[in-house]
């Protein structure tokens, strides 16, 4: 039976077992070269101490003295014991210059030959070495005894390694405590901070944890909503490529704080909120988001975890679902006219009075007629003409009357396929519904009526009126709409082109954002300024790539 494979040790596991194994290797490393170092100190120290008490006999004044007399032995002998127990030192032998001993720490070796090398000490020098003598390996130095000049004696004082051994024995016991103990605090220090490294990496191993991390990348990149992630600080902790390309930044923005982005303000105060946000919608230079935000807390407040929808497609789509409800109630509005009409033509038929009905059904179609010849004639562009069709009709129902400038003209193929035409459709349908809205708020205004904000009161036009320019031209797209009503407060002209700008309550004002986003978009800008007619004028320009909106000769 096959046995089942280990799970591979955690990554903190994995590093703990590696800390463990690396402070043991250099605290032994440690202990080594303590030892090392200290041995090599004591010998130092041995022959440092053996030098100095040799030289300090060989200079006595009373051991040239007793070198002289019959008989060395008989002084010196207590001298050397007496000078050896004080120093600490294994031996002190004075000897004559054939290495006959006069002095021994055994008495039974006076007399004897000395057990070593004198022949540099009888050329004058003074030397050191390690020499295997009557008490066993002992560190040695050996240094002539002078007189008037001659070398009449020589004087050996040394340590037994044995002693020397001794001594770094019970430093390395020291030692050993000292690594035994460096070792202990290590492991522990070693597993605190594993154990913590533990919890965070949720026991995963390394294998786990590089996984995790491309399953992490591929989602980022792979995943269309924006994810934007903020340290506690408001700086971009994590952004992916959706995000980026929502919120219109460059590469680099990680740990950049939020105020330093250059968003809109409603935007930025969104991304810093404290609270919680769901589905708000918000606007950038080129589109419309839902935001929704959500703060990271554990304890403290940790960051916050941002995601972005895109929600311009949707928006446009809305708006051109709201422009074809308007066409369906039009279009209904007409239908019923329509059988009205058609109604009095029969009955003027059956009273006999046939001109009459006659006149009556020529006078309608030739009206609409003419606005379809003259809103045909001048703008070719079919999306262009159907929508100004379109609102015609919807104005109309609404008492408003939709007026083609003289000047209008674009020819048909002119605007280039760069030129979305839903944005043409956002653009131009935005700007006809709010003036068609102010222009019949106008007209159906009381006399008295007069608006806390303006002083004074604003005159009541007698027929509602709406003008549109349409031009191609001179490398340029005009549109511009202008209408008799109201106009704009000079105080709320820099703010009507923010998201939730409206006189018509909550709910709207979107419409006017849109259209400043639709230009920004493609190239262009949008202007507010004072119509002939007393109202608001909008002009949109868009360039054209070269080449385009050259007026051309038209055969009809």
């Amino acid at each position: 039976m096959r046995l089942p494979r280990a799970r591979p040790r955690s990554l903190a596991g994995q590093l703990f077992a590696m800390q463990v194994v690396l402070v043991a290797a250099v605290v032994a490393g440690c202990a080594f070269f303590a030892y090392a170092s200290g041995s090599s100190q004591a010998r130092e120290t041995a022959t440092r101490q053996a030098r100095a008490v040799a030289l300090s006999v060989a200079d006595s004044p009373s051991v040239r003295e007793a070198i002289r007399t019959p008989d060395p032995s008989a002084v010196l002998q207590p001298y050397a014991e007496r000078v050896r127990k004080d120093t600490g030192i294994a031996f002190v032998t004075i000897m004559d210059p054939h290495r006959v001993r006069w002095t021994h720490p055994d008495t039974g070796q006076i007399g004897a030959t000395f057990l070593g090398h004198t022949a540099r000490a009888l050329r004058g020098e003074t030397f050191s070495e390690t020499y295997t003598g009557t008490l066993g390996p002992s560190i040695r130095v050996v240094t002539p005894v002078r007189d008037d000049g001659r070398i009449v004696g020589l004087v050996s004082a040394g340590i037994t390694v044995e002693r020397v051994s001794t001594q770094v024995r019970a430093q390395l016991g020291a030692l050993g405590l000292a690594a035994g103990a460096a070792l202990a605090l290590g492991g522990i220090g070693t597993y605190v901070i594993n154990a913590r490294l533990r919890r965070h990496t949720h026991g995963m191993n390394a294998a786990e944890l590089s996984r995790l991390h491309d399953y992490h990348e591929a989602t980022l990149h792979a995943v269309r909503e924006g994810l934007l992630m903020l340290d506690g600080q408001r700086r971009i902790a994590l952004i992916n490529d959706a995000g980026r390309e929502l919120l219109g930044l460059a590469p680099g923005t990680v740990g950049r704080r939020v105020t330093e982005l250059d968003l809109p303000a409603p935007l930025t105060g969104a991304l810093l909120a404290s609270e919680e946000r769901v589905d708000e919608v918000h606007l950038t230079a080129d589109r419309v988001i839902v935001v929704n935000t959500r703060p990271v807390v554990g304890g403290e407040r940790r960051g916050t975890v941002v995601t972005l929808r895109d929600h311009t497609e949707l928006q446009a789509l809305s708006g051109e679902l709201d422009s074809e409800r308007g066409f369906t109630q039009a279009l209904r509005s007409q239908a019923h006219e329509a059988a009205n009409r058609l109604h009095t033509v029969v009955s003027l038929i059956e009273l006999d009075r046939s001109e009459e009905a006659v006149g009556f059904a020529t006078a309608e179609l030739e009206l609409a007629q003419a606005l379809t010849d003259r809103v045909v004639g001048a703008v070719a562009e079919p999306v262009l003409a159907a929508l100004l069709l379109g609102k015609a009709a919807q104005a109309n129902e609404r008492g408003v009357e939709l007026v083609l400038a003289d000047d209008s003209l674009i020819d048909d193929g002119v605007l280039p396929a760069s030129l979305p035409q839903r944005d043409l459709v956002t653009v131009l349908g935005n700007l006809i519904d709010n003036a068609v809205d102010a222009a019949s708020e106008a007209v159906a205004r009381p006399p008295d009526a007069v608006p806390a904000q303006r002083t004074p009161p604003p005159r009541r036009p007698a027929r509602a009126r709406v003008t549109v320019t349409a031009l191609a031209g001179d490398g340029e797209l005009l549109l511009r709409v202008a209408d008799n009503g109201a106009g704009v407060d000079p105080a709320d002209a820099a703010e009507v082109f923010r998201r939730g700008w409206s006189t018509h309550g909550a709910g709207r004002g979107i419409g006017l954002a849109l259209v400043q986003q639709a230009a920004h978009r493609n190239g262009g800008a949008v202007t507010l300024e004072r119509g002939a007619d007393g109202g608001a004028e909008f002009t949109v320009r868009l360039a054209l790539p070269d080449g385009s909106g050259a007026r051309r000769g038209r055969t009809t």
